[in-house]
């Protein structure tokens, strides 16, 4: 196979720099639109430039690499703003590795690269907002109604880059396919001591907000017999969907409970009232709909044996996005050649752009371990092996 050497030393340090901006403990703090974030991309804008791209801020603020001519070429790249609280790596990974294979290309006389880092991926204003924009999922209009959780509108924080946006938003056109690079996020290559993870699919999400409404009563007088519980119905649903849920899913199936709220939420005082949301994730599109007849008829049964009345609303449902097979057969060359014996094929359980990106092309995914399956969190991090190891498999699979 050609190939692209890239220099590690530069691909190290250009992560470490990147790392400094919003620099917390061992992690980062640079949420979209923040100080910290705005400063990484105008760096990254002059990275690219020096590299002999031109960097073109869209609209919302990503931030693209475009090199001199315009032939299509492929993309690659993730995002670089991080969770509130957020590791090193999430996204800038992808960012920085896409701009090495870019430039060290160039030097090798390979084929052009563009570099891009999408816009609040992380979720302050909805998960992958840029990208979501970018490829028409959301528009424009819809975005800027979107509000954090401090109220501030998506088009209030994307005032704070006007100067440096463009008016118009970059051509998908120009563009043969997408590869993003990331870290797993989870247990699986680490466990297995495997250097690369090359993505079959990124798996659906689906979630419901759930309401049990009983009776809030005396905690000492009211017999169990007359009780009107709703977080012993909530109980009751949790164990229900844990042993329904063992009949149909596989290993990589999840399932989460989450932002439960009792009202009053008081020891002394039965609960008269349950929130609380249930996320389940899934690469197969017929399981994720059965899981969710699950859901819906778990609830519908609890409810009428502990007369509970019951609230579904803000469904979600984001479809299972498969990769391309063409672009997935690169990787796995390239993984092959790279590591032999030592990748696998498997899913995302987390979202990612290149979701939103399968839209528009051809799009994959390259995965590296974290250590620990440790992400979102400040410990997270990659052996430096494994950095340069997933950035050479990069370069390979795009040098074909």
């Amino acid at each position: 196979m050609p190939s692209i050497p890239i220099k590690p030393d530069r691909l190290l340090g250009d992560l470490q720099h990147l790392r400094s901006f919003g620099a917390r403990e061992t992690g980062v703090v640079r949420p979209a639109y923040s100080k910290a974030d705005i400063a990484a991309r105008q760096w990254l804008a002059g990275r690219m430039a020096e590299a002999g791209l031109e960097p073109v801020f869209d609209p919302v603020g990503n931030l693209f690499g475009l090199p001199a001519a315009d032939t299509p070429c492929m993309l690659s790249g993730s995002h670089s703003d991080s969770q509130p609280e957020g590791g090193w790596l999430d996204g800038a990974y992808g960012v920085i590795a896409a701009l090495e294979v870019s430039r060290a290309s160039a030097e090798a006389g390979g084929p052009p690269v563009a570099v891009v880092s999408f816009q609040d991926e992380e979720g302050r204003f909805g998960a992958l907002t840029g990208s979501r924009v970018w490829s028409g999922a959301l528009p424009l209009d819809e975005a800027d109604r979107l509000t954090d959780l401090e109220g501030r509108t998506f088009a209030e924080a994307r005032a704070a880059m006007a100067g440096l946006c463009a008016a118009d938003f970059v051509r998908p056109d120009r563009f043969t396919g997408f590869i993003e690079t990331h870290i797993e996020q989870g247990p699986v290559l680490d466990e297995a001591g495997e250097s690369i993870g090359v993505v079959d699919v990124i798996v659906g999400i689906r979630s419901l907000q759930i309401r049990f409404t009983g009776h809030q009563n005396h905690a000492g007088t009211t017999p169990m017999a007359a009780r009107r519980d709703a977080f012993q119905g909530l109980v009751a649903f949790a164990d229900a969907i844990n042993r329904a849920f063992a009949e149909i899913v596989t290993p990589a199936t999840v399932w989460t409970i989450g932002h439960v709220a009792l009202q009053p939420n008081a020891s002394s005082i039965v609960p008269g009232q349950a929130d609380f949301t249930v996320q389940w994730r899934d690469g197969d599109k017929d399981r994720l709909d059965r899981m969710e007849e699950i859901v819906r008829g778990t609830a519908e049964r609890v409810c009428a044996e502990r007369t509970l009345h019951l609230d579904l609303s803000n469904h979600v449902a984001v479809p299972p996005t498969g990769m391309d097979d063409g672009l997935r057969a690169r990787l796995e060359s390239a993984a092959a050649e790279t590591a032999p014996d030592n990748w696998r094929v498997m899913p995302s359980g987390a979202l990612h752009d290149a979701a939103n990106v399968a839209r528009l092309m051809p799009a994959a995914m390259l995965f590296v371990p974290s250590i620990g399956g440790i992400s979102h969190n400040f410990s997270e991090d990659t052996d430096t092996d494994d950095l340069i190891r997933g950035a050479e498999v990069l370069a390979l699979a795009i040098a074909v």
